[in-house]
């Protein structure tokens, strides 16, 4: 008799992770919601419990560290948690020049944003053959394609996700085991990013969208096999401009939009700060 299934999500707690929980539970599909320790997990995965009829658990860790993604492997297999979707979103994002951050930053953006997809998807890939047909899905960003000033990092580590998807999909599509990477364009996940997003050029501020209707288009594409997802018209646009702009029209629509990132910047750092009355 086949085991219950799981869909395992990182980066759960909120964001693109958040709705991605949503649109699985909508689903049907059990869940393994993971983050960082933070109270919004529970209340996410209390939500869930209470308006779908899905089984939810929930694991506290730091996937910055190699020992805390083992840690949080074997727990799940100790308590029979069969996995056959795996759905590495957890990453470390940032607007900022490369000499304003510090090496600790940069190696721990690195560590969750490259290497704990890469020891999460080994540590499940032998579950994941046994329990298939099974989907891996990894969360790069339309930023992956491009080379983005004040995101450079960033942008490296979601190319990095784009070619480590493409050649496990070539290795595990005779395993039963159908490997997808979604690249989105700008979201309105956060109050600030919602602000910046209706400051940015006219086709950067056409690509934006909300993050359910990103996870909707992300689980039909996957589950339709799609290698890669580029969800969103214009974002589609702006992947097909990159392609065949000569090269300085390119740079002068990149030096156009760290323009507006540069005022948005000096704007915020300007403006006076709200000042709330405090108890007696």
């Amino acid at each position: 008799m086949k085991p219950e299934l799981y869909t395992l999500i990182t980066g759960a707690s909120s964001g693109f992770g958040k709705s991605l929980a949503f649109e699985c539970a909508r689903r049907g599909q059990n869940l393994v919601l993971v983050s960082l320790p933070c109270k919004e997990l529970f209340f996410l995965a209390d939500f869930i419990r209470r308006n779908f009829s899905v089984s939810v658990h929930c694991f506290e860790t730091d996937l910055s560290l190699e020992k805390k993604c083992i840690a949080l492997y074997q727990e799940i297999r100790h308590l029979g948690i069969a996995v056959n979707i795996l759905i590495n979103n957890a990453g470390i994002g940032g607007t900022d020049g490369f000499e304003e951050r510090d090496l600790s930053f940069y190696s721990k953006q690195l560590q969750v944003n490259v290497m704990a997809p890469t020891f999460i998807t080994h540590l499940f890939l032998a579950d994941l053959k046994r329990n298939g047909p099974s989907f891996i899905l990894n969360v790069s960003s339309l930023a992956g394609f491009f080379c983005v000033p004040r995101k450079q990092v960033y942008a490296a580590t979601k190319s990095f996700l784009l070619k480590f998807s493409g050649s496990l999909w070539y290795e595990l599509r005779d395993h039963n085991v159908s490997v997808s990477v979604v690249c989105p364009g700008a979201m309105n996940t956060t109050a600030e990013l919602i602000f910046q997003n209706k400051k940015a050029g006219h086709l950067l501020k056409w690509s934006v969208m909300n993050p359910e209707e990103v996870a909707a288009i992300t689980l039909n594409k996957m589950f339709g096999h799609r290698k890669v997802i580029i969800p969103g018209f214009w974002n589609k646009v702006i992947r097909a401009l990159d392609r065949i702009l000569p090269g300085r029209i390119r740079q002068f629509l990149i030096e156009e939009q760290l323009k507006r990132i540069e005022k948005m910047r000096m704007q915020k750092a300007l403006a006076p700060k709200t000042q709330y009355p405090t108890a007696a």
